[in-house]
């Protein structure tokens, strides 16, 4: 009898319709580290440089009346609307995020009861044995719990998993703060399913790196950078040049350990889905990954990017950009029969994973 294989049977996604262009921010009084404001007049400087860094022109931001859980409902249930099979079905539903629900009105984080279990129950989902949980990892959490999934998946003990990434980094970054203009909302979905094919299809391989020791706080939590501020929640802070080193360093080797897992080389591989967190670094990232196999020039369309429109909204970015890509809503993408796609994702712990997929 041979070993169930984890496919991807539908994916959805939420885009909070509300758009936040650069020049939205040119309002803004951004402070420095040490809590003393840019200088007048630097402001339309900082996110011009913003744009030419990151590629970012415009996010999206959810509605005032909308959490988390709202998102990622919404991404679910697009999720099992396109995949045709029955909720009741499902083994799990696992929601990735890491800040919980957080209204627009304070910056409290609300993880209890659970966003999974708020989503299994908005879905209607009666039967006990579908278990509800939520994982925080980080950026990399959805696909960290899409790991999880084929395991469960593979052991013949699930046949089906609904996989959502959401987030509204827009209520938990420091306004004050330049790195603000990173940040972005959104959810993302998938359902997977164990199935026998005569060939390897679905999840090939994966593998994952976690960096505690070093580097824990490049992303953390900590005050707003307006020390006079009267409302002074924690906000996410983020020591953006260490960071981009850190990934650039250490990304390239998890993509090349999880195809080396697959049996595949990089000439093999027809997507690389990763982690929308910033163009340039994800370009650069890139050229990396393929230095290491000694190609000098990356293939034109490779890497679908969405973070110039969508911003960086954490967990979501890899399955919307996926759900987008499936859909035929990427100018000159798509994936046919027999592609390989390698997702990727770096992020808070600092943690890095990368899965390897043929599509059947």
């Amino acid at each position: 009898m041979t070993q169930p294989q984890t496919v991807i049977v539908g994916t959805g996604s939420c885009i909070p319709s509300r758009r936040v262009p650069n020049e939205a921010f040119l309002e803004h009084t951004f402070f420095q580290e040490a809590g003393l404001p840019y200088p007048a007049g630097e402001t339309a400087r900082i996110v011009a440089k913003f744009e030419e860094i990151t590629g970012i022109s415009e996010r999206r931001y959810a509605a005032e009346d909308q959490v988390a859980s709202d998102l990622a409902f919404e991404a679910g249930t697009q999720a099992l609307a396109s995949s045709g099979i029955d909720p009741e079905t499902l083994d799990y539903v696992i929601v990735a995020h890491n800040f919980g629900d957080v209204k627009a009105d304070h910056r409290r984080s609300d993880f209890v009861p659970t966003l999974a279990a708020r989503v299994k129950a908005r879905l209607r989902i009666a039967n006990p044995a579908c278990i509800a949980y939520d994982l925080p990892f980080g950026c990399p959490g959805w696909l960290q719990a899409v790991i999880q999934s084929d395991y469960y998946l593979r052991s013949g003990d699930a046949k089906r998993a609904l996989v959502i990434g959401a987030e509204t980094l827009s209520r938990v970054c420091d306004p004050c703060d330049r790195d603000s203009m990173i940040y972005a909302d959104g959810a993302g979905a998938v359902v997977l399913e164990a199935q026998s094919h005569p060939e390897r299809v679905g999840i090939l391989s994966h593998a994952v790196r976690s960096d505690t020791l070093e580097h824990a706080g490049l992303l953390r939590m900590d005050r707003s950078f307006d020390r006079e501020a009267e409302d002074d929640p924690l906000t996410l802070k983020m020591k953006g040049r260490t960071l981009y080193e850190y990934a650039l360093a250490t990304v390239p080797g998890v993509v090349q350990q999880s195809l080396e897992r697959a049996g595949l080389t990089l000439a093999q591989v027809d997507k690389v889905l990763i982690h929308q967190a910033n163009g340039k670094m994800d370009e650069a990232i890139l050229k990396r990954l393929f230095k290491r196999y000694g190609v000098a020039e990356v293939p034109a369309g490779i890497m679908p990017m969405t973070v110039s429109w969508l911003g960086n909204s954490s967990v979501a970015t890899v399955p919307t950009l996926l759900d987008l890509l499936l859909k035929g809503k990427l100018d000159g993408q798509s994936l046919r029969p027999g592609n390989h796609v390698v997702f990727a994702s770096v992020g808070a712990g600092m943690n890095i994973n990368a899965v390897v997929y043929r599509v059947p």
